[in-house]
């Protein structure tokens, strides 16, 4: 707590100008009486000058424990609060920063975790649809395959039968030239079936 003095420090300050003029009249007292020497030393002077000595001390000590040092332990006080409350938040800070990147890190997990299992979801979709499309094309070259053989049966019977036909009228057609007159047709249509037979 400060004190503040009944009169103005400037009176204060002024008693320590007051003593060096005293000690100076004093001195210049003793010169004009004829002394001579430093008179600092003249052992008359002694006492005004431990007089004047203990008054300025005592001022000066005053004015330190009062109003000198109370400022100096206030400024040092408020500085040394003021570091602290620097190191409180920066240490809120870095625990704030420690809890964002445990945070962030977390979510980070979390969120490959999720595309992890989206991937393995959109994976195992795709798998089903792939293998679905695959029985259906196998169904559908299945039943092509069935009726393509169907088709070429009945296009090789259609065949044959057209193959005994031209072979026949062939047949009938080289004998009227060979022989000048027509064959049977049974007997051409059984020579042509046993040829074809083997």
């Amino acid at each position: 707590m400060r004190v503040t003095p009944a009169f103005p420090s400037s009176h204060f300050l002024g008693l320590p100008m007051l003593a060096s003029f005293a000690t100076l009249a004093v001195a210049l007292a003793g010169e004009a009486k004829g002394g001579s020497g430093l008179p600092q030393l003249n052992v008359n002077d002694f006492a005004p000058q431990l007089f004047w000595l203990a008054v300025t001390f005592g001022v000066l000590w005053w004015l330190m424990a009062n109003v000198a040092l109370p400022k100096v332990g206030s400024v040092i006080e408020e500085r040394a609060q003021r570091i602290q409350r620097d190191l409180d938040e920066a240490q809120r800070l870095k625990a704030e920063t420690e809890k964002a990147l445990a945070d962030y890190e977390a979510s980070l997990a979390s969120a490959r975790g999720r595309a992890s299992g989206i991937a393995k979801e959109i994976r195992d979709k795709l798998g089903a649809e792939v293998e679905a499309e695959r029985v259906k094309i196998d169904r559908q070259v299945s039943s092509r395959v069935v009726d393509a053989e169907k088709r070429i049966t009945d296009m090789k019977a259609r065949a044959l039968t057209e193959v005994g036909q031209i072979a026949t009228d062939t047949a009938e057609a080289i004998i009227v030239e060979l022989q000048g007159k027509p064959a049977g047709k049974d007997e051409i249509a059984g020579a042509i079936k046993a040829v074809m037979g083997r």
